[in-house]
């Protein structure tokens, strides 16, 4: 009897005990980001958004602010005419997958921006950055972009005090995206408003150093006109017309007298846009020629900081390397920005 009460004893407390044990819970995957500790400054995620940009500078700033929370792909190659680019059938297809979509706007991207409204999911916003930087009074037209076109000159990233208001609206709208990472992204919204700060003050030292009488342009491609507006430049012509085709024998003529009147020392050609002309302009009037870059970056690289191990292509490194060009032909300084940090604050070639 003794064994049997023991033994009913046992059963019970076991009954008990069993009781309180609670079945394990089913946690569904999120198809939201995700964070973790950012001791690292790194945050992990379990699924990434995706962020579609357009011009490789945009998709360069996008992606310093991003860093490994969001996915940021571009959609324009570098060395394309964005202006006259017209999207891939796979382009739709990577619209029609992202979270947002992030262009220059002021008619850069028209096709770009087309294909997007046809293809993204209706909750995604396309949000444009120059559009959001300065209003319609603030517009510059010009010898590629004449006001009768109603297109304005929409090369805004040229200018770092413009780049910063980007980096600032990238932050903005990212935060909206993915509200758990705002910290995330502020934290590298400082650090790359510390590079772009540094690269402004530079290029004030490198036209410090530049002749008065030379602080003119004349470009292949007009992309510098809200930088000249920033730095004190005159641009004082462009040899692309309107039509983004090659000039006429008489625009020609006008450009070679243009440049014996005013004396600039050097034109500045454009790597995306190879001419000929350019060169027989050079020979005529006697100058130096040099070609910059306003969306291709320096080197092989990846304009997304997160897959890029050149610390040189980036749209920093792109800008330095167009001072060292200007201040070359200009009888400037180039080695003012030799000690500029031109690293991804991201990615692999990040750096403190």
């Amino acid at each position: 009897m003794k064994k049997l009460s023991g033994l009913l004893l046992v059963l019970s407390l076991c009954s008990v005990a069993c009781s309180r044990i609670q079945p394990p819970q089913v946690v569904s995957p999120s198809p939201r980001v995700t964070s973790a500790s950012v001791s690292t400054g790194e945050q992990k995620v379990a699924h990434k958004l995706l962020v579609v940009t357009t011009v490789a500078p945009l998709t360069n700033i996008v992606s310093n602010i991003a860093g490994n929370r969001l996915n940021v792909k571009g959609i324009i190659p570098e060395g394309t005419d964005s202006h006259t680019f017209e999207p891939r059938p796979s382009d739709a297809d990577l619209l029609s997958q992202a979270n947002l979509i992030i262009a220059n706007g002021l008619h850069l991207e028209s096709p770009t921006e087309k294909l997007a409204n046809a293809s993204k999911p209706k909750q995604t916003k396309i949000f444009e950055l120059g559009t959001n930087t300065i209003t319609q009074d603030q517009w510059l037209f010009d010898f590629s972009f004449p006001k009768e076109k109603g297109d304005p000159n929409p090369h805004l990233w040229v200018n770092p005090k413009y780049a910063e208001a980007y980096a600032r609206l990238v932050a903005q709208q990212l935060a909206i995206l993915d509200p758990v990472g705002k910290d995330y992204y502020q934290v590298n919204l400082s650090k790359y408003l510390q590079r772009l700060e540094a690269l402004d003050q530079a290029t004030r030292k490198v036209v410090a150093s530049i002749p008065p009488r030379n602080r003119k342009l004349l470009t292949y491609h007009d992309s510098w006109a809200y930088w000249a507006r920033e730095y004190g430049f005159v641009v004082i012509g462009a040899i692309q017309p309107a039509d983004f085709k090659e000039p006429s024998a008489k625009d020609v003529a006008k450009l070679i007298d243009q440049i014996r009147q005013v004396g600039v020392p050097a034109i500045f050609g454009s790597e995306v846009y190879p001419s000929k002309v350019e060169a027989e302009i050079a020979e005529e009037a006697h100058v130096k020629t040099a070609n910059t870059a306003d969306d291709e970056l320096p080197g092989k690289g990846s304009a997304n900081a997160m897959e890029n191990t050149n610390p040189q292509h980036t749209y920093i490194g792109m800008m330095a390397n167009n001072m060292r060009i200007i201040s070359s032909g200009l009888g400037g300084n180039p080695d003012l920005v030799k000690n500029l940090n031109t690293a991804n604050v991201v990615g692999p070639t990040a750096t403190k």
